[in-house]
């Protein structure tokens, strides 16, 4: 890779890979409020092999969560990086407890205690001695316990179990207020074509931090495969009935969503790009701040994804093309 093809995270913090690897899909079956929270079946041995596949085309960041599968992506994770933790850098969050026996997330949680259990949990998950980013994963929290996790992270650099972390959250005047910590140091924001996030891409512009960003490609409406016809299995979150999949319903993709990412296509396929490509290609124009992770489960699929990094952000002309449409057909609302 070239330094084009890096980003910084954070103020202090390393360069990486300008597209990263989100672990949500490979930690499989899990549920939330009762409903499938995961993305179908997994095949462990696969999983291993794309992220092999992906540190051999570009990839450097690799985003996982305890909550993924109540443990098993980051175990696979951890498996998967031994012998290589020097060319990665791991970022993990925490915040929703979970019933490993049953695959189930129960509540949540960001007391000082529970931060200093989980992040134990986390490295003997990963096998390795510190956390590169860690992140508070529920997205809504009231100003103390936003505070007391706070003091509670910086404690944990100051003790070495963890390097930076970070809040995934959508609400930038909250992101704000953890600027008074030294080593806040990036956001996971939803990010998409389909989802723009411009009051927390201001702040990541305003005080350096990164932002990493969730469901770029929609959930898989980006990646340019759905059809009306398209059904997925009762398996699938995006078939779950939950409230925050909003491109989907009844395990379909809306209607509306299609006609906006068929009008869009031409446009994502700028230069030879699959409507993926175009879709990350996107989030890497939008901002000098932004790495997409976008989810897999097949090594087609990591290759497709890391391709955007040859390709490269969207040219400027593309990009107001595009605002030009979304400003006629809005999905973000």
């Amino acid at each position: 890779m070239t330094m084009m093809d890096k980003r910084k995270l954070g103020p202090n913090g390393p360069k990486v890979g300008a597209v990263g690897m989100g672990c949500w899909a490979i930690g499989g079956h899990f549920t939330l409020d009762g409903r499938n929270d995961g993305w179908g079946q997994v095949d462990d041995a696969q999983s291993v092999r794309s992220i092999e596949l992906a540190l051999d085309l570009g990839a450097s960041l690799f985003d996982t969560a305890d909550a993924y599968g109540t443990g098993h992506s980051e175990s696979i994770l951890g498996s998967a990086l031994k012998g290589r933790r020097d060319e990665v850098f791991v970022a993990t969050k925490f915040g929703f407890t979970y019933d490993e026996g049953a695959k189930a997330l129960v509540a949540t949680d960001v007391s000082p205690s529970y931060i200093d259990w989980a992040s134990g949990k986390s490295l003997k998950r990963l096998g390795m001695d510190h956390i590169d980013l860690y992140q508070i994963h529920v997205g809504d929290l009231s100003d103390d316990a936003a505070d007391r996790a706070g003091e509670a992270l910086e404690s944990l650099v100051d003790k070495g179990r963890i390097r930076a972390w970070g809040w995934s959250t959508d609400n930038a005047a909250s992101a704000r207020r953890m600027l008074k910590y030294p080593h806040f140091a990036a956001v996971q924001q939803e990010l998409s074509v389909l989802c723009d996030g411009k009051d927390m891409l201001a702040l990541c512009a305003e005080a350096d931090l990164a932002s990493l960003n969730r469901s770029p490609l929609a959930m898989g409406m980006l990646s340019g495969k759905f059809s009306a016809s398209s059904r997925l299995g009762k398996d699938d979150v995006r078939a779950a009935g939950h409230s925050w999949v909003r491109f989907f319903a009844d395990g379909r993709p809306k209607p509306e969503t299609l006609a906006v990412v068929e009008a869009l296509r031409d446009l994502l396929t700028t230069g030879g790009r699959t409507v993926a490509q175009g879709a990350l290609g996107w989030n890497l124009a939008r901002s000098p701040h932004t790495v997409p992770i976008p989810g897999f489960k097949t090594e087609a699929q990591v290759r497709d994804n890391l391709g955007a990094l040859e390709k490269g952000p969207l040219p400027a002309a593309v990009m107001a093309e595009i605002s030009g449409i979304l400003r006629a057909e809005p999905v973000d609302a």
